[in-house]
């Protein structure tokens, strides 16, 4: 079941992955070099050298999930931080890059 929305935290893997990479490879850098566990819900987000490429890691009841999206033209932008929220990465993937903005305060429990 897809399962993605704002109720989830995302997490961006700073430096170029290879794309090669699956489950376990991604698992293995979930574990060594973001310090998290691939198991807790959150997604991980994998750009390649190139930024044409992108994997989401999620783990879902049962198993983990990949999504993989390839551009046919251009680039995914690099947000500067490493977590993400559900509209930063919304925006990465359909390639809005955002010159200036102000987030209004919102509710939350």
């Amino acid at each position: 079941m897809l399962s993605l929305n704002a109720g989830q935290q995302y997490f961006l893997y700073q430096s170029p992955c290879d794309m090669r990479k699956s489950f376990d490879g991604l698992c293995g850098l979930v574990h060594s070099e973001l310090k998290r566990e691939a198991t807790s819900g959150e997604v991980f987000v994998f750009l390649n050298r190139h930024r044409t490429h992108l994997k989401l890691l999620h783990w879902e009841r049962g198993g983990f999930v990949l999504y993989y999206k390839r551009l046919e033209e251009g680039t995914f932008s690099l947000p500067e931080k490493q977590q993400l929220s559900w509209t930063d990465l919304v925006l990465m993937i359909e390639g809005i890059e955002v010159q200036k903005s102000r987030q209004l305060p919102r509710y939350q429990l």
